[in-house]
Order: structure tokens, then sequence, then C-alpha cells
């Protein structure tokens, strides 16, 4: 569900030094926590009401269109675009199915917990925080590595599709068209748009060595990546 000029994710990410021997319920765990926090930063967005990243405008426009709750448009898109990986022939992981359940979970919680403020100061500082939390969800989840959220692998997939077409152009017409269905429709856009497109995946990419895992030397058992290790986190 990410939305930057070029996705970060474990295709564009160098992972290799973070291998998949680490004990599966640890990132079980982080992946859990990582579509948790990124629920939780979609709803602090929301409440800022100073717009959306291009796939939440258009949640939000067919939340107030059909009266369902946000987080249920939230899944019931992610399984339509789920479907569209059928003729991509894209294979979903726990990951993927995961991305469905929780997000729209954290996301309606964060909600039903959190009024909207008046206040401009407040409103901004929820727009912040949202994605500044976003990105580090965004980390988490991807250095898990259970597979990508429905959104990022129809990117994929339509990217294998389309060799002749980069990544980057493939993602931005997704999320051209995402965000301006949703605007015609009704969705919030604003400041909040244009800082989430800036700011999400530097905020990502600088998260990752701190969420990212791998061996140590001797191999015995992993821990923290490279941030961690130079005292910069517990």
């Amino acid at each position: 569900m990410t939305s930057h000029s070029e996705p970060v994710t474990a295709r564009t990410v160098d992972l290799s030094h973070r291998p998949l021997s680490v004990r599966p319920a640890r990132r079980l765990g982080q992946l859990v926590a990582g579509l948790a926090l990124y629920g939780a930063s979609m709803g602090l967005m929301v409440r800022g009401t100073l717009g959306l990243d291009p796939w939440d405008v258009l949640h939000d426009a067919l939340a107030r269109r059909t009266g369902l709750s946000f987080g249920t448009v939230t899944a019931l898109t992610g399984i339509a675009v789920l479907l569209c990986w059928i003729p991509l022939r894209q294979r979903p992981g726990l990951g993927t199915l995961a991305n469905v359940l929780l997000i729209a979970f954290a996301v309606d919680v964060t909600l039903w917990l959190l009024p909207a403020p008046d206040a401009l100061a407040a409103r901004i500082a929820l727009m912040v925080g949202g994605v500044v939390l976003n990105g580090l969800a965004t980390a988490a989840y991807i250095a898990a590595r259970f597979g990508p959220g429905p959104r990022d692998g129809l990117m994929t997939g339509l990217a294998a599709r389309l060799p002749q077409v980069s990544i980057r152009v493939v993602r931005t017409a997704i999320e051209v068209f995402v965000l301006g269905t949703g605007w015609l429709l009704g969705g919030t856009v604003g400041i909040g748009t244009v800082v989430y497109a800036l700011a999400i995946g530097p905020l990502t990419q600088a998260f990752l060595p701190f969420v990212g895992w791998r061996e140590r030397p001797d191999g015995d058992r992993a821990h923290r990546a490279e941030g961690l290790d130079r005292g910069h986190g517990a």
C-alpha cells in the first residue's frame, strides 16, 4: 500500500543480508506489528483531514459513498485488487492475506479510539505522525518478507507483464489513476497527499536498517541489522 516515486519493496531494496533463517515466529511478529502500525498510521492521517495517500483517497471516497467503515472498504478493495492478480499469475503469500485483514482491523480501531481534532496544530501533528509511522510500518512488514501487499503485487505483476515499461512508470500510472478516481468521488486530497508522496520513500528507506535482520558472523543467532550494530537502537 505504499505510495512513492519508486516503491521500497523487497524487489527494490537489497535485503540479501537479512536471510530467511531468522526464526519465523520473530518475522511473523514483526509482520503483524508492522501491519497494525500501518493501519494506525492510516487512521492518524484520516483524522488529520489534511490529505491522504492515493489509495486512501479512494478508500475515503468509497467509505463516504457506501456508508461502510474505512477498514471494511480497505479490505474489500484489497480483495478486488487480489482478483486482478489472477491473470497476472501472481501468487499471494501469508503477508498478502495478513495485509488485507490486519490493516483493515487496525485502521477501524484507530478511528474508533481517536476523535477528530478541531485545532489546526493537532491536525498537522496527526498528519506528520501518520506519515512517519507509515514509513516505519512499511519498512517493518517489508523486512519481514512474507510477501507483498495486494497493491504492491499488482504493480510488480504488471511490471513483469510489461517489461518495456519501468516499474516507476507502472506505479505512477496506477497511483495517478487511483488518486484521480478517489478525488472525483469525493476523497480527501490535500497537503498531506503531497507530504506523503515526497516523504514515504525516504522514510521507509531510512527505517529499513533498524527493522531488518541479519546473522552474526559466527552464525549463532540473528540480530538487528546495521543501524543497531552501531548503537542506534535497542
